[in-house]
């Protein structure tokens, strides 16, 4: 079965940049949907953005503009890149590989911090 391992967060100055990677360690082609989700603390965990084996992308209204999700399935890798970070962008963010019918699994997630 797939796992996802989750990197790329880091401590940010409102404003900047971070690109987040989450590498799966089968292919990803048989995998629907590939998505990146966040929680803050206190809050329910919630969709930022997710590709489709289709390229079909989704994204949150939240991040929109700012966010740009990619797939590269030669690397069996999904891509979140985030610009002008908010301080409202911090938060654990979690990568999911969904199969329809089949199976959903979460990466261990990775630490993004926006300091104002």
């Amino acid at each position: 079965q797939v796992q996802l391992v989750e990197s790329g967060g880091d401590l940010v100055q409102a404003g900047g940049s971070l690109r987040l990677s989450c590498a799966a360690s089968g292919s990803i082609r048989m995998i629907n949907v590939m998505g990146w989700y966040r929680q803050a603390p206190g809050k329910q965990r919630e969709l930022v953005a997710s590709i489709t084996n289709g390229n079909s992308i989704h994204y949150a209204d939240s991040v929109r503009g700012r966010f740009t999700i990619s797939r590269d399935n030669a690397k069996n890798t999904v891509y979140l890149q985030m610009n002008s970070l908010k301080a409202e962008d911090t938060a654990a963010y979690y990568c999911n590989a969904l199969r329809y019918a089949s199976f959903s699994i979460w990466g261990q997630g990775t630490q993004v911090t926006v300091s104002s």
